[in-house]
């Protein structure tokens, strides 16, 4: 006999890439979810844990794992490995896959097991997006973007939707990568999309400047004297890509959560942290502190922004659970039984 014969069956759900495809979850569902998060983090209602990195060291590439537990209506702890691997366009596969796994947070029990390879991509757009709705100049009508993978389509696509821009640059390494990101925007947006053979024609003088690179080692390509002042700036490439000095004109600094601004070697403000020139006196506020009324965000128009966000498993923990909620409406998804 085991101790625990008299136990209740134990039942997960498993959400494949076709089943979150299948949901058809809508921007605002996106956007709704992530800014309910943000702020029950605000509040305090919830435990992050900082990132961690694995690096296998046989190919360009490295898994990220992050760890949450998000209060509220979600009510979940999680966990979300998501591997990052340059040269996967090689084999035909997208660069990074990601798997969330959800528990109850009082009793430990697996909840369910998501794809979160669009999770990743759609949560992070919503990130920038609601940090904008709250700290972008009014009216901000210009957004510079650099980068083209799946997160940056999310930005563009989540920022476009609250302030319906009148002019989108967007720039890329590869041309066929930055032309194949303009169509596809152009496309999904129905609007003309700009797209620049440089880092300055696309950043020089925007309301909202994006850089969400893939450098493989920092180099600092966007230059603070091409940032019109009154900007928001939020910069969360893989490597750094900005001046050290890109600190000095802001007038406000603040991250999705201050315990990631060190965590490991990777991170697009992390020789500004490394120089000195930003450290715990000057943070203004987390972003859900904002989003939850406890710290204003923008005050004035002549303000400088600069928003860093590393990227929260509570983000994606909320989203995954959107999800799990849709598709038990929908009876989509499958249920494993797990004891």
């Amino acid at each position: 006999m085991h101790e625990h014969d008299d136990m209740p069956p134990l039942y997960f759900t498993y959400l494949n890439r076709f089943d979150i495809e299948a949901l058809k979850i809508s921007d605002d569902e996106i956007m709704a979810a992530v800014e309910e998060q943000l702020a029950t983090q605000g509040r305090g209602e919830a435990v992050i844990e900082p990132r961690m990195h694995l690096e296998p060291g046989v190919a360009r590439g490295h898994f990220n794992v992050l760890r949450g537990s998000l209060g509220g209506e979600v009510d979940s702890a999680g966990v979300k490995v998501v591997s990052d691997f340059y040269d996967n366009y090689l084999h035909k596969l997208p660069s990074e896959l990601a798997l969330l796994l959800l528990f109850d947070r009082f009793k430990g029990v697996p909840k369910a097991i998501i794809d979160a390879s669009a999770i990743t991509d759609m949560r992070t757009g919503a990130v920038t997006a609601i940090g904008a709705k709250y700290l972008a100049p009014k009216g901000a009508k210009v957004l510079g973007h650099i980068g083209a993978r799946g997160t940056a389509y999310w930005n563009v696509r989540l920022m476009d939707r609250i302030f319906d821009f009148d002019e989108i640059r967007v720039h890329s390494r590869r041309r066929e990568s930055r032309d194949a990101f303009g169509a596809k925007l152009e496309r999904d947006l129905g609007k003309k999309i700009v797209v620049t053979d440089d880092w300055e024609s696309c950043i020089r003088g925007a309301d909202i400047v994006v850089e969400a690179s893939r450098l493989t080692e920092p180099e600092p390509l966007l230059k603070t004297e091409w940032i019109r002042k009154g900007a928001l700036v939020m910069p969360y490439g893989t490597m750094s890509a900005v001046e050290v000095s890109l600190a000095d004109i802001a007038d406000k600094f603040l991250m999705d959560h201050f315990g990631q601004a060190r965590a490991g070697r990777f991170g697009a403000l992390k020789p500004l942290f490394d120089a000195g020139k930003l450290h715990p006196g000057r943070y203004h506020a987390e972003i859900g502190q904002v989003v939850a009324g406890l710290k204003p965000g923008r005050e004035r128009d002549d303000e400088t922004i600069l928003f860093w966000h590393r990227g929260l498993s509570l983000s994606d923990i909320a989203l995954g659970h959107a999800m799990l909620k849709k598709g038990e409406k929908l009876g989509i998804g499958q249920r494993l039984r797990f004891a």
